[in-house]
């Protein structure tokens, strides 16, 4: 059925309502000229729901003020939901403690933050970084600038055919010199997801903290830190209906209380002289100055309407939409999907014969369908794949089979345009 989905979680009897979810989602009602939206660019950023809006307008209009500090009215709301919102982060993620999450501007802050808290006190000349051939940019450019400031060597784990991480070559990495592996949970580029959990439990074997960059995977499945036992978990809000610019970054008590702050300024202090501060305790070490308030209280929202859906009727959903777009995009003569994992998020980027990506993403746009085209911040990917860009459709628990079908009709379009 087009619009409506039976969870596919064991023992559960209720009805994955798609139209009824994609009412709550005012920009799905909009129209690309004449032509209704069919949004399928949720890897870049996801759409926000009223009841996130809502929540966003109530924090504005009654409850604004700055956090910490004060003991005037707004200032202890403020500051009382802010925290709940930490809290809400912790229980998303299973961490141990509120203090072991820390609010960033998004997943590329959080990187950074270890990469200078972790990286730049512990990492010396000669050491080695693993990362992998699947990461984002953000995971790749703040290792590079470390290891040409401390001398340190990165080892890439490469991968076969169908974007899947070589295992045993991860394995033979290791060695006395090796001191952080920094892995993405889910390739924004191709969707796979890789066995962190097995990658991280041998790297704890030899040693090695491990950083997961979650970005893509923290929308659409579990994610429970204290199983994977991943010492660094980064993800941002935009990419589960919540704001822009909000973040957080879950790591392992013992590791932050050692590491070195990322930022100096108010609010991640105990005491300032001239001769010396001492830092506040975590995580406020790790929050300098104020924050994004209203984007952190937006972020609990978000997680909120999430779980009020079911992760893992949402992951269960979207594994359908993305098993019928792959067989849609099957009868396509022409058409390559860059990416084919057993294991896979709803992502598929694809390229078409003498179409250049950009020009499928133009064309499709004035169908009103939106993808994402170019290199997708993982140039590495296109270099395996010998391919300049990919156009990139990625799904969300509102997206459709109509919708589906909508792409697949404008893909044929491009090619009756250019061919």
């Amino acid at each position: 059925m087009a619009n409506a989905y039976a969870s596919m979680t064991p023992g559960a009897n209720t009805v994955f309502d798609v139209e009824k979810i994609r009412a709550d989602f005012p920009i799905l009602g909009i129209k690309v000229g004449d032509k209704p939206l069919v949004y399928l660019d949720n890897a870049a950023s996801c759409q926000m729901p009223r009841q996130v809006i809502d929540q966003l307008v109530h924090y504005q209009t009654t409850q604004h003020a700055n956090i910490n500090r004060a003991v005037h009215y707004l200032s202890e709301v403020a500051t009382m939901e802010y925290e709940k919102a930490r809290r809400r982060i912790q229980q998303f993620v299973n961490a141990r403690e509120d203090r072991e999450i820390i609010f960033t501007s998004g997943t590329t802050e959080s990187i950074n933050l270890v990469m200078q808290g972790y990286g730049r006190k512990f990492i010396k000349a000669g050491d080695e970084i693993i990362l992998t051939t699947l990461e984002h940019h953000s995971n790749i450019v703040p290792w590079q600038m470390l290891a040409e400031e401390k001398g340190a060597i990165i080892r890439v784990v490469p991968i076969n055919d169908a974007g899947e991480l070589d295992i045993a070559a991860y394995e033979k990495l290791f060695n006395e010199r090796t001191k952080f592996v920094g892995l993405i949970h889910v390739s924004n580029a191709l969707g796979t997801i890789n066995p962190i959990k097995s990658m991280i439990a041998f790297a704890h074997q030899h040693g090695v903290p491990v950083l997961i960059d979650g970005a893509q995977a923290a929308p659409h499945r579990v994610v429970d830190v204290q199983d994977l036992d991943c010492d660094f978990y980064a993800f941002s809000a935009h990419k589960l209906c919540g704001p822009t610019g909000i973040g957080m970054l879950y790591g392992k008590s013992s590791w932050l209380e050692a590491m070195q702050p990322f930022k100096g300024g108010g609010d991640m202090i105990a005491s300032v002289t001239f001769e010396k501060t001492t830092y506040a305790a975590i995580p406020h070490k790790f929050e300098a100055g104020t924050p994004p308030i209203a984007a952190a209280i937006g972020f609990g929202a978000a997680i909120d309407y999430l779980e009020s859906i079911g992760i893992d009727d949402i992951a269960a959903y979207e594994h359908e939409l993305l098993s019928y777009a792959t067989e849609r995009m099957a009868e396509i003569k022409g058409l390559r999907i860059i990416g084919t994992a057993a294991h896979k998020t709803a992502v598929l980027s694809f390229t078409l014969d003498g179409i250049h990506p950009h020009d499928i993403g133009t064309i499709l746009n004035e169908d009103g369908v939106a993808v994402r085209t170019g290199h997708h911040c993982a140039q590495p990917v296109m270099e395996r794949f010998k391919v300049p860009a990919t156009s990139r459709a990625s799904f969300a628990f509102y997206n459709t089979r109509s919708e589906v079908d909508a792409l697949i009709a404008g893909i044929r379009n491009v090619q009756k345009v250019f061919l």
